[in-house]
């Protein structure tokens, strides 16, 4: 049995999160439907295929049209929201372990004027210098 791409519960969470379509006053070529595009999105980042080689036989838009959306999205924080909302809805669930968990300055910077650390204690006696060439 196949696994759907996007299934429903996860459209359902990741829907409001997205921005409305903004309308055109000079027409032109309609919005393709965001949830086809996010299919297709996630559809190159599971396969690990180039953007250029998303079938467009599947619906999906083209491949730049999915990742043009893809940078809109991150652009205006999407992903950084939906992490939030699906780690707000495991916690809820009693679903997260926080014993794999890990965090690092990249995640939490460090406080600014901190103190400096103090000078490093030799653990050895000083050794003899090196040949000093007269």
């Amino acid at each position: 049995m196949s696994q759907e791409i996007l299934p429903e519960g996860l459209w359902r969470v990741v829907q409001p999160l997205l921005p409305p379509a903004k309308p055109k006053p000079k027409g032109g070529r309609p919005r393709l439907n965001d949830r086809k595009v996010l299919t297709g999105i996630i559809f190159v980042l599971r396969t690990g295929i180039p953007w250029e080689y998303l079938p467009k036989e599947c619906g999906w838009g083209t491949g730049m049209t999915c990742l043009n959306r893809l940078r809109e999205w991150q652009g205006i924080g999407v992903w950084e929201g939906l992490h939030r909302t699906l780690l707000d809805k495991l916690s809820e669930a009693d679903r997260l372990d926080w014993s794999r968990a890990s965090i690092d300055s990249a995640t939490v910077p460090a406080p600014r004027g901190a103190r400096s650390p103090g000078r490093t204690r030799r653990i050895a006696a000083n050794r003899e210098p090196s040949a000093i060439l007269s």
